[in-house]
C-alpha cells in the first residue's frame, strides 16, 4: 500500500526489512570459517556441508559472495502460501502468518531466488496473500471503533502501513466523542 509523502510518518519498508535481517536463518556453508564474534552475536563455525544458523544479513552476504546456500523458511513456498491465500480469501479473519513474512520473503527472493522452489510462483502468492491482507485492512479500518479494534495476525508491515491512518482516526474519533464543555450556569449576556 503506498501511502502519499504527508502520512508517511511510520517506518520505512527498507527499514522494516534491516531489522527483519537480524532472524536467523538456516544455511548450507560452502566454505569453512571458525567461530565469529558480532555485536549481535557469535556465529558459526562453518563447516561444508552442515547446517548453521545465522542471522538474516549474514546469510544475505555469503549468498552474494556465493559462500553459502540459504535453507527457506518451511512457510516460504508454494503449498503453504496457496493454502494461507485460500485462507484469506474465504475467511474474514488474518490468518496466522509469521510476523516479519514480508520482509524475510522480499530478503530472500531478491538475494537468493535459486534456493527457493519455483521463485515466481511464490513471489505471485505473496502478492496475492499481500492484496487480500490489504483488503481486510481497509475493512477492519473503515469499522473503526474509539472503543476497541481488532486485527489479530496483522504483520510488522500491515500494522506499520496502518499506523498512520489508526493514529489519525483515533484522534477525531476521540474528539468526537469526548462531552462538550458544561457551561456553568452565568450567563456571559
Amino acid at each position: 500500500m503506498a501511502l502519499p509523502p504527508s502520512l508517511r510518518t511510520s517506518i520505512s519498508p527498507p527499514e522494516l526489512q534491516l531489522v527483519a535481517s537480524e532472524q536467523l536463518v538456516e544455511i548450507v556453508p560452502l566454505v569453512s570459517m571458525e567461530r565469529t564474534a558480532f555485536i549481535s552475536g557469535a556465529y558459526g563455525p562453518l563447516r561444508p556441508p552442515t547446517k548453521c544458523k545465522v542471522p538474516l544479513w549474514m546469510a544475505s552476504n555469503l549468498k552474494l559472495k556465493k559462500k553459502c546456500h540459504i535453507v527457506p523458511p518451511p512457510w516460504l513456498n508454494v503449498d503453504f502460501l496457496q493454502e494461507r491465500l485460500l485462507q484469506e480469501t474465504t475467511d474474514p479473519s488474518f490468518s496466522e502468518m509469521p510476523f516479519r513474512f514480508a520482509e524475510v520473503a522480499k530478503i530472500l527472493l531478491d538475494v537468493a531466488p535459486d534456493d527457493l522452489q519455483n521463485p515466481d510462483r511464490v513471489r505471485g502468492l505473496l502478492k496475492d496473500i499481500r492484496e487480500a491482507r490489504q483488503a481486510k485492512s481497509r475493512e477492519g479500518l473503515s469499522k473503526l471503533d474509539h472503543n476497541e479494534l481488532m486485527l489479530p495476525n496483522l504483520c510488522a508491515m500491515e500494522i506499520n502501513e496502518i499506523r498512520p491512518f489508526f493514529v489519525r482516526g483515533m484522534a477525531v474519533l476521540t474528539q468526537l466523542t469526548r462531552e462538550p464543555p458544561q457551561e456553568d450556569g452565568m450567563d456571559q449576556g
